[in-house]
């Protein structure tokens, strides 16, 4: 299909839909409010289930209630209606349930602001509400990454029966760049064999995430804990940039990524070997491909529109190899290629190499 001129909260809705989106359940908040109007306009024009919700509440309910009927289902919003839908995601995670959530970030702690932000990452990384759960996150880049990869969250979604967030930031909810949507999906609208569709002619179908008993809970969390080990080694994804000769890396996500490889193509110019690491999969963090970077890079560079999140899972997976430090910009203030440009100059005279071939760097953060 040709390329055209679209918006990304709008993009990500159409492609929601062309990807076989059967119900759609939301609450208004900035920056991602375009998502929930233009789905408000499609949905019904196409005998699909639209609902505004009372609250991000009720939304994320909505969406529980949904999936155990085996629909595809999805939910949107920003930073403060994620937390409001926290004990939502949890069971939707323990009942085992696919599910898509679009978390397009915004400035924070609080209301903060409708600023881009990327401060999320450790709610939608770490946890899927209360107990021991991770979701599937996927970050893209770019307004066709996020069309690409809304339909892959889907498809996941379905394969693992399992919680996938497509995390963006407002810069990439409120830009408009020339993107490609995909052709519609004809597939048959086949009932999953575990859904609750009414038990006429076959046994009951129970969904929850209710066990009483320790013992029986313990089962079940293990159970998950196999899954996700499961996708850890499957679904780690990256993209790199000049690492086959990269002295020092730069790791950073979504928009930020931007501006970072802007300031790397800046510091190859200028002589300095910089390449970039830009996680897809913000969990699983794709560790399998940073790690074996570690023992050759002179340091690594994390970049992040927060006070230092993800730069947690590099340490984790550099294990102490090499250097890392953190540049990071906060609460919705925008980030410049020079800035980062500064910041892998001064990295690059920080590290110091000992006479044993030891990396050390004189200080963790720079601001």
């Amino acid at each position: 299909m040709a390329r055209e001129l679209l918006k990304g909260n709008e993009a990500i809705a159409e492609a929601a839909i062309r990807a076989g989106l059967d119900a759609y359940f939301g609450y208004p908040i900035t920056p991602q409010t375009e998502l929930l109007e233009y789905l408000a306009q499609r949905m019904p024009a196409l005998g699909r289930a639209f609902v505004q919700a009372e609250s991000e509440v009720a939304a994320i309910n909505m969406v529980y209630g949904a999936a155990c009927a085996g629909k595809r289902v999805m939910t949107s919003s920003s930073g403060p209606g994620i937390s409001l839908m926290q004990e939502g995601l949890s069971y939707i995670a323990g009942a085992e349930l696919p599910a898509v959530v679009v978390d397009v970030m915004r400035g924070g702690p609080g209301l903060g602001n409708i600023a881009a932000c990327q401060s999320d990452y450790f709610q939608v990384t770490r946890s899927a509400g209360h107990g021991d759960f991770r979701p599937l996150t996927l970050a893209p880049a770019t307004i066709q990454e996020a069309i690409d990869l809304t339909g892959l969250a889907f498809d996941l979604a379905e394969q693992y029966r399992m919680l996938v967030i497509l995390l963006v930031d407002g810069n990439l909810g409120q830009m408009m760049e020339p993107a490609e949507l995909p052709p519609f999906r004809h597939n048959a609208a086949a009932t999953p064999e575990w859904a609750v569709s009414g038990a006429d002619g076959r046994p009951h179908r129970i969904i929850t995430s209710l066990y009483l008993q320790p013992e029986a809970l313990e089962r079940h969390n293990l159970a998950l804990q196999k899954k996700l080990a499961l996708i850890a080694e499957r679904e780690q994804r990256f993209a790199g940039l000049y690492l086959e000769d990269a002295d020092l890396i730069v790791v950073a996500f979504g928009s930020a990524a931007r501006v970072a490889q802007n300031a790397v193509e800046s510091a190859r110019a200028r002589g300095v070997a910089a390449g970039l690491f830009r996680p897809i999969t913000l969990s699983p963090f794709p560790t399998r491909y940073l790690a074996p970077l570690a023992p050759r890079a002179r340091a690594f560079l994390v970049v992040e529109m927060n006070a230092g999140q993800m730069v947690d899972d590099v340490r984790l997976a550099v294990a102490g190899r090499a250097p890392v430090r953190f540049y990071g910009r906060l609460g919705g203030v925008e980030m410049l290629p020079d800035e980062v440009m500064h910041a892998i100059e001064q990295t690059m005279r920080d590290t110091r190499v000992t006479k044993n071939g030891a990396r050390k760097l004189d200080a963790e953060v720079q601001r």
